[in-house]
């Protein structure tokens, strides 16, 4: 046997490859999204405010979406994160990588990876201006969201 190799490659196996590739990105993007709207319409589910889904994937390595909500007291806080746990464990099968602040309860974080979310409360949100941070990323609209407005007082 010779270790020599002729190269009678079909031509057709390298555009075949990049059409893989790009495919399984554009799949990975979906799934992304699909468990950043799943997170943000469990935390609507209880009665979070201020919702707000940013695609941070262009400007940021980070994650693809970060996912930012209110809750307006540390026990909603609290529940808030425990609705979005359940319903991506249930809906998707998928578990926060880490989760921090339950505790506390004034601002929660659950990192899924691709998808950080963070659940603060009001003073929180106002004081650290996330949103301002992150205003090169892309916002996405979401049907129920509530924009601020009905805030408990």
């Amino acid at each position: 046997m010779t270790d020599y190799f002729q190269g009678n490659f079909p031509l057709q196996s390298v555009p075949l490859t990049k059409n893989t590739v790009s495919s399984s990105i554009a799949e990975t993007e979906e799934v992304s999204e699909k468990l950043a709207r799943t997170i943000a319409e469990a935390g609507s589910e209880r009665k979070a405010g201020e919702i707000l889904l940013l695609k941070v994937a262009d400007v940021s390595y980070l994650s693809d979406y970060f996912v930012m909500m209110t809750g307006y007291s540390r026990v909603q806080v609290r529940a808030i994160a425990q609705s979005i746990e359940a319903k991506v464990e249930s809906d998707l099968q998928r578990r926060p990588l880490r989760t921090e602040g339950k505790a506390e309860g004034s601002w929660v974080l659950q990192d899924y990876g691709d998808v950080i979310v963070h659940i603060m409360m009001p003073k929180e949100r106002e004081f650290y201006n996330l949103e301002a941070f992150w205003i090169h990323a892309e916002r996405i609209s979401l049907p129920n969201s509530d924009d601020g407005e009905d805030k408990p007082k």
